[in-house]
């Protein structure tokens, strides 16, 4: 990391402190206090809803009890990850794969050292080999302490350390708010599925209550089911691959949260000649593997035989048809053969039950379920980009080829 500042070490700038080890003693012994692990320290930030407890002396835990500023860093696991407590808990120590930093000096701001480590190991490549559990199974204290890192006057220290924090802030706000949309969704997708729009008495079939005035169906009769083909074996001759058009995979309509939008394979005019092309607005399902996974293409697209197109028929909309699947998968995969894979077939899929609503309930299910989507995926991509702006302000920032005298 190259920057104009002069550089020293995390050693010269703050005491390491190290945590206590959990053992079968600690465990069994009372009275028990909290204690940090590597799974409580995300970057910049801690996870609170798994705080484990182990026995601590009154000594130990003088020694060991941490304070707002104290800087945490993971010595094992994602490794340097790092967070600054700010007291989140009236009492807390940590454990021994944790490491803690107290700065030696007033000029320390232990916020900007956090993004520091944050920079210097996720651009930087501060840690050589880090990720490589071979080479490097931890970031011991030593190596820590050697880990050189530049040194701003303290202004722009506390500076820079806020305009990073107000980002990542940002970030983790549209994280909490695509948690609490698709949460959201997922209790529509349950109340919409056995309760409707329009206020229906409920009555028992196959699948549970559901509307008085809906049918069950099976999925033969809701749809025109086709699987997809490549018949050449082996699967991958390079003269099938790099062509023009889409071939859309199991492992695209995993990632898909229901609409196909990107695929990760092209065929040639050979690959299709093997292949099956499917049109947009066709539902496909994983049936192999991964198991029950569905999406609607939103273009044409050839697939494997991995995967099953469905076709609604006219009395079914596609997009209602589509988010019914999404409740199934669960239940497919549980109900999936099992050998050296898991698979199901045409034939698993041909009697599996569907509610059918009027047509115009269904469209209105869609819509609504539909507008949750959106909202996802708004906030899916203000987060992206709020990444992306984090990652270009820790780079410049942090080599200086930004100020923050120049930031508004």
């Amino acid at each position: 990391m190259s920057t104009p500042w002069p550089t020293t070490t995390i050693g010269e700038l703050f005491d390491i402190g190290a945590g206590k080890s959990v053992t079968p003693a600690s465990r069994g012994q009372d009275p028990k206090r909290p204690f940090l692990r590597t799974s409580n320290v995300l970057w910049g930030r801690f996870d609170l809803t798994d705080v484990d407890t182990m026995f601590f002396t009154d000594d130990e835990f003088a020694v060991k009890n941490l304070r707002s500023g104290d800087l945490l860093v993971c010595e094992g696991g994602d490794i340097g990850r790092a967070a600054v407590w700010q007291g989140q808990l009236a009492e807390c120590s940590f454990q021994n794969h944790l490491h803690r930093l107290r700065p030696k000096r007033p000029d320390i701001s232990p916020e900007f050292y956090q993004f520091a480590l944050e920079g210097g190991i996720t651009l930087f490549g501060l840690i050589e080999g880090v990720g490589n559990r071979t080479t490097i199974p931890n970031l011991s204290r030593n190596r820590l302490a050697e880990l050189a890192v530049p040194k701003p006057p303290i202004d722009e220290q506390r500076k820079i350390a806020a305009v990073l924090g107000k980002v990542q802030a940002a970030v983790a706000v549209e994280g909490d708010l695509v948690r609490v949309a698709r949460e959201l969704k997922q209790a529509a997708l349950r109340q919409l599925f056995t309760r409707g729009l329009l206020h229906e008495p409920q009555k028992q079939t196959t699948l549970g209550p559901v509307p008085q005035s809906w049918v069950v169906e099976p999925l033969s009769q809701a749809a025109f089911l086709q699987r997809g083909r490549f018949t050449h074996r082996p699967r991958n001759e390079p003269r099938f691959y790099g062509g023009k058009t889409p071939f859309v995979q199991t492992g695209d309509v995993v990632r898909s949260d229901g609409w196909v939008r990107e695929h990760t394979q092209t065929l040639t005019d050979e690959g299709v000649a093997i292949s099956r092309v499917f049109p947009a607005g066709t539902i496909l399902i994983t049936i192999a593997a991964n198991i029950g996974y569905s999406g609607v293409l939103t273009y044409a697209c050839a697939a494997p035989d991995s995967l099953v197109g469905i076709t609604a028929s006219e009395d079914f909309d596609t997009t209602y048809l589509s988010y019914y699947l999404q409740t199934q998968q669960k239940r497919m995969d549980e109900l999936a053969a099992r050998g050296t894979q898991k698979n199901i077939n045409i034939q698993f899929l041909t009697p599996w039950p569907v509610p059918k609503p009027p047509i115009a309930e269904q469209r209105e299910i869609a819509a609504l379920l539909a507008t949750l989507d959106a909202k996802i995926a708004h906030h899916e991509a203000r987060r992206a980009l709020l990444r992306e702006l984090f990652r270009t302000l820790l780079h410049d920032l942090l080599t200086a080829r930004r100020r923050v005298t120049s930031l508004d």
